[in-house]
């Protein structure tokens, strides 16, 4: 049962943001370092861990890439709304 709730867990995961993702990463390592929980309930946990460290990349991946887009805009010259 847990790998099913694991799985409808994953699917929403592309819908949370970092620190959403971050806080529930941080949460899934502490249950697992602190252990005391079934191997079937482990590699839950550690398949939702991957699942989150994922979703972390891509947000900084796209926080990176805005940027870097916004700072090869300023190099290229192109002024904000408030210069002049």
């Amino acid at each position: 049962m847990a790998a099913a709730t694991n799985t409808d867990k994953g699917a929403d995961g592309a819908a949370l943001g970092y620190e959403q993702a971050r806080d529930e990463l941080i949460e899934v390592v502490r249950r697992l370092e602190a252990g005391g929980t079934t191997l079937e309930d482990s590699l839950a946990l550690w398949e939702r861990g991957e699942e989150l460290a994922k979703v972390c990349r891509l947000r900084l991946e796209g926080a990176r890439a805005r940027l870097d887009a916004a700072l090869a805009a300023d190099a290229d010259g192109e002024e904000g709304p408030n210069e002049e």
